[in-house]
């Protein structure tokens, strides 16, 4: 999260830009000169900036619209004239400090959220930059988006409220370190156009593309197969990407409140937490009968049937059991769609974690590779990273966990 670019927008990664640099690197020496390499759960681009710092060719998916536009914003580096962009900066900060001095606010950020995250001054001065923002500089061009990123970039830095980068926001939990927005805005800026001269001098290949499609059911059509495959999936742990972005998506007025998460993010997002499985009232039985789950069936049904009668003896009645089948199908889903996409020596990576929802194990690493196979490729082996879950104090469930890397061969 220091690395130029990578720092520009935080959001949760699954590994290090490093490290994908290390593993396309790795790849090109087994033979391999020149490697096409996919995510197919691109996030805000971590694979795809550093393969366009080994300069490799890169293709990403990302349902998410918002975390869409993060990356494209971010890959859009380079068709960027920086002057250009600093002297958009300097008009849009310009012309917001005029407006903040004059009291105008016409579209006036009235959600509660904000209001629960933001002092009066710092909301009337990032509505005063969104403002300028909206009326002269959005029409798509790579200096636009960038300044769109910056003023998404410092809304949690300049909230008083608990709003660590990736995580939900905590209104109730208070900062001391808060910035104020127009010197926040500046430095960004600053950073962005300094990011953008250094990965220049580095010889960054810049072009990597994200398509907002689903690794599910992707709409792409490959030109040359791909030979290397990185990525990260959401785990089954119950984490809702659609809320980590409830706050951006509330400041630009994509969303008014917790209730719009659903049809604005989370029904195009692989199911993998019980608010999804919950909102779209899943029937366990159904789930079950899908024949992509069935390598994995009898274990997978005992884990849900299990999860099926011990929620009804906790307090939230989390719907566990149909958010484990409908994980699961997904993956065997994206398994499938993935096959004719890769060629038949190429190699995939599956940063995973398992899970076990109300101290029901989910054997994530050994279903995802028996998913796998039934889809056609031709091995699996799991490479454990660390344990997960072991520092009990306070903790309701005591199952360890692990979380590592998934290799799939062929």
């Amino acid at each position: 999260m220091k690395l130029p670019i990578h720092r520009w927008f935080r959001y949760s990664a699954g590994f290090s830009a490093k490290w994908v640099e290390q593993e396309i690197q790795r790849h090109c020496r087994d033979g391999k000169e020149k490697i096409n390499v996919l995510d197919p759960f691109s996030g805000s681009g971590t694979t795809l900036l550093a393969a366009e710092a080994v300069q490799a060719k890169a293709v990403g998916f990302e349902p998410h619209p918002f975390i869409h536009r993060v990356a494209q914003a971010k890959l859009g580096w380079g068709n960027t004239d920086t002057y250009q962009l600093q002297k958009m900066a300097e008009e849009i900060l310009k012309k917001a400090q005029e407006r903040n001095t004059e009291g105008e606010r016409p579209d006036a950020l009235d959600a509660p959220l904000l209001k629960k995250c933001f002092t009066d001054d710092s909301l009337n001065k990032l509505d005063a930059l969104k403002d300028v923002f909206l009326a002269d500089f959005d029409n798509g061009a790579a200096e636009h988006e960038l300044l769109w990123l910056c003023i998404t970039s410092i809304l949690r830095p300049c909230s008083t409220a608990g709003t660590a980068q990736w995580q939900y926001v905590l209104p109730n939990k208070k900062k001391a370190k808060v910035s104020d927005p127009f010197s926040a805005f500046s430095l960004k800026m600053n950073q962005l156009i300094d990011d953008i001269g250094i990965v220049g001098k580095q010889g960054w290949l810049s072009g990597a593309q994200i398509l907002r499609t689903d690794a599910r059911d992707p709409q792409y059509t490959a030109e040359d197969a791909f030979d290397l495959v990185i990525t990260s999936p959401p785990y089954p742990n119950n984490y809702d990407y659609a809320d980590a972005t409830r706050l951006e998506m509330t400041f630009w007025g994509e969303i008014t409140g917790w209730s719009e998460l659903h049809s604005s993010v989370r029904q195009y997002l692989l199911r993998s937490c019980s608010q999804h499985s919950a909102k779209e009232k899943l029937q366990l039985n159904i789930l079950l009968e899908d024949d992509v789950l069935s390598p994995i069936a009898g274990e997978l049904t005992k884990a849900c049937r299990e999860l099926e009668q011990i929620r009804l003896t906790k307090g939230g009645k989390k719907t566990y059991h149909t958010m484990a089948a409908a994980y699961f199908t997904d993956l065997g889903n994206v398994f499938h769609a993935l096959r004719p996409l890769c060629k038949k020596d190429g190699r995939m990576c599956f940063v995973i974690g398992d899970s076990a929802p109300y101290g029901i194990y989910l054997a994530v690493d050994k279903w995802l590779g028996e998913l796998a196979l039934a889809a056609g490729f031709t091995s699996y082996s799991f490479e454990k990273l660390r344990d997960r879950n072991i520092k009990w104090k306070n903790r309701k469930h005591r199952v360890p966990l692990q979380e590592g890397r998934l290799w799939i061969e062929g």
